[in-house]
């Protein structure tokens, strides 16, 4: 997305990944969505239109279990509860959903932008 991301530098480095992993786990337990059955997806602000366009290109079914889980943290929420740890997101199951979507429109964007500055030039016939 629009943010800088390190993720991919530290992937490519074995040793710096297996220092970072941890520190990693360590922060998105932290966060406390998974205790609320969210997924990392889930927390994207709806604010900018790329993502609007991404929530409408969602699959029914995706786009029902994005809004229940939604609701059911926000009912947890209010009830100052965490959800059973078996209903708990896993860190398997926290795959991104939303991202790859908001990743092809950003594409789509930028390649309308480069076709629309294009300048078509004529050419002059040579005698």
């Amino acid at each position: 997305m629009s943010q800088p991301s390190v993720a991919k530098f530290v992937m490519k480095r074995p040793w710096l990944n297996s220092w970072m992993k941890p520190l990693a786990n360590w922060y998105t337990n932290a966060a406390g969505y998974r205790q609320l059955g969210l997924r990392a997806d889930d927390l994207i602000p709806e604010e900018s239109e790329k993502v609007l366009l991404a929530l409408k290109r969602l699959p029914p079914k995706e786009a029902y279990d994005r809004v229940f889980r939604m609701r059911r943290a926000f009912q947890c929420s209010i009830s100052h509860q965490l959800l059973p740890k078996e209903e708990q997101t896993k860190p398997e199951d926290d795959i991104p959903y939303l991202t790859p979507i908001i990743e092809e429109i950003e594409a789509e964007i930028k390649e309308r932008e480069d076709l629309e500055a294009m300048v078509v030039k004529k050419r002059t016939a040579r005698s």
